[in-house]
């Protein structure tokens, strides 16, 4: 490698890493724009035909808008208000809806231990109640940050829509690969990048959801707020919601509700179990064959190193790492 080429390679690192940098205050943002983007390019590709590209693309944001992050703001809206009641009742001491008193005569029962739950349980909520006082200024620095955020999301997804197909052919032509290499490396991640969307993201929502449904008919308390954290929990493969609706199942039980635990326990072991078993592998297997390792280390690994959207992108960047090695193998006397 001689000088003149070695200083432009050296040139282009530097500039990459002070790119990122800048990029990565709002690295989630990005991300989820990208996401966005990809999920909606065949739309765009549709409406192209009748309308111009920036229009197309303009609809699309809108609609995007209409569907997605309205929806998404009421229904966060509802679960911050039952973590702000759960959490205010845990303060008060109000522990009498939550079976507490049932739980620590069964400790004391099997155990011998006598242990009050309630005052702890107290104390810890009026010790996160005070840090949460404490955080007012940060909370609106937050918001700003929130707001920048999402001004920059749909700023990027417009000219991901509208430019899309020209950045496509510009990746292709600066990528130093076949292009037999790259037509197999970009339907590979293609199929990866669906697979976790479909079989991972999607299951995980419905599941959650029909979780949910069981929480709200058997009458637990803060039902939304525990169906989203079910939603989270069943990114996980293996994990799943049965760590909420488990333990809700047990509460209803020791509260004297026999029949409702009963009836909550059978529909998270029969239908909730369904949608994992059934949906996962039809989704995953329709477009990737995708092993559930690959996704519990993408999530958690994805989670550590960037964050909420490291739920999504840590799958199919695992994914794309599995797809690589693959084409590599495949095409290593063409490279």
């Amino acid at each position: 490698m001689n000088i003149r080429r070695g200083f432009l390679l050296g040139l282009i690192v530097l500039l990459l890493a002070v790119s990122f940098a800048m990029i990565q205050p709002f690295l989630q943002y990005v991300m989820l724009a990208l996401l966005l983007a990809f999920v909606l390019y065949p739309l765009q590709r549709r409406l192209e035909s009748r309308l111009s590209e920036g229009i197309a693309a303009l609809v699309l944001i809108v609609g995007a808008v209409i569907a997605f992050f309205v929806p998404f703001v009421v229904i966060g809206a509802t679960v911050a208000g039952d973590a702000m009641a759960l959490a205010q009742q845990l303060q008060n001491g109000g522990f009498s809806g939550f079976g507490v008193s049932q739980v620590e005569a069964l400790i004391q029962q099997y155990a011998g231990v006598q242990i009050d739950l309630a005052s702890r349980l107290s104390g810890y909520a009026q010790s996160a109640a005070r840090t949460l006082a404490g955080g007012v200024p940060g909370a609106v620095s937050a918001l700003t940050h929130v707001l920048v955020g999402l001004g920059l999301l749909v700023f990027v997804l417009f000219f991901l829509l509208k430019d899309g197909e020209k950045l496509y052919r510009w990746v292709r032509t600066v990528t130093p690969l076949p292009e037999t290499v790259q037509d197999d490396l970009y339907t590979s991640l293609n199929d990866i990048t669906w697979a976790v969307l479909l079989g991972h993201v999607l299951v995980a929502t419905v599941q959650g959801g029909i979780a949910g449904l069981g929480l709200i008919v058997t009458g637990i308390p803060n039902a939304v707020f525990w169906t989203f954290i079910m939603i989270v929990l069943s990114l996980i493969p293996i994990v799943g919601s049965i760590l909420i609706w488990g333990p809700a199942a047990i509460y209803l039980v020791t509260s004297g509700r026999t029949v409702a635990g009963a009836a909550l326990i059978v529909w998270g072991m029969i239908v909730v179990n369904a949608t994992d078993d059934f949906l996962r592998p039809i989704l995953v297997d329709r477009h990737a064959n995708l092993n559930p390792s690959v996704i519990i280390v993408g999530v958690i690994g994805g989670v550590y190193l960037i964050g909420f959207m490291g739920l999504f992108i840590g799958p199919i960047l695992v994914g794309a790492l599995k797809v690589v090695l693959e084409i590599f193998d495949e095409h290593y006397e063409a490279l």
